[in-house]
């Protein structure tokens, strides 16, 4: 495999990096970097306004921790970085190696404002449980209907007497229990009766 001359290399990375700023937008910052002069290591960099930089600034790391990794030559891909103002960036670092050379492309992608759109999306399309969820857990049933009139009335099943059976049916009755289907045989096992008990308390009421 042929390995690129210096300046052939160079030439390459910037025409690379021009290419992906302009395919990305303003929003993205390309920026090459000598490794092997630090303390000017940008040569080329295209929209340095993300991180206010420019040819000719020292080498500064944005999202990247390990740092002896970096100087070592590990490519760091889409790590998060953040400016100095605290505007949020996605940040890949790659290294190019020669005999002569050591150079880095970095690209850095203001996020911020997609941020904020993406918290804005999230309340647009949050919802609920669905409709046939909330439709069946907001319509009562046989069973929630007797547990609430059961404590209304204050007393455990065991202990109701024949009182508080009959009123038990006419609470019962006010919250439209026997409107269900099979209502009668399902109370009159609540309540430990005969089906015939509950049909006597009802006619009792009426």
């Amino acid at each position: 495999m042929k390995v690129l001359q210096k300046e052939a290399a160079l030439e390459f990375l910037d025409r690379l990096a021009a290419g992906m700023a302009q395919m990305f937008g303003p929003s993205c910052e390309v920026v090459i970097h000598d490794m092997n002069n630090k303390e000017s290591s940008i040569v080329s960099i295209y929209h340095g306004e993300v991180t206010k930089r420019q040819v000719g600034d020292s080498l500064s790391i944005l999202g990247v921790q390990k740092l002896d990794e970096f100087f070592e030559g590990r490519d760091f891909v889409n790590s998060q970085g953040k400016t100095k103002e605290g505007r949020l960036l996605k940040s890949s670092t790659f290294h190019l190696r020669g005999e002569e050379y050591h150079y880095a492309i970095g690209i850095n992608y203001d996020y911020t404002h997609l941020e904020l759109a993406k918290s804005v999306l999230a309340e647009l399309t949050a919802v609920g449980a669905p409709i046939e969820e909330e439709l069946h857990a907001s319509a009562p049933t046989l069973d929630s209907i007797f547990e609430a009139c059961l404590q209304r009335l204050g007393k455990p099943v065991a202990l109701l007497n024949r009182e508080d059976r009959l009123q038990m049916i006419a609470l019962l009755s006010e919250q439209g229990a026997f409107q269900f289907a099979k209502s009668i045989p399902a109370i009159a096992e609540k309540l430990n009766v005969s089906r015939f008990t509950i049909y006597k308390y009802l006619k009792e009421r009426s």
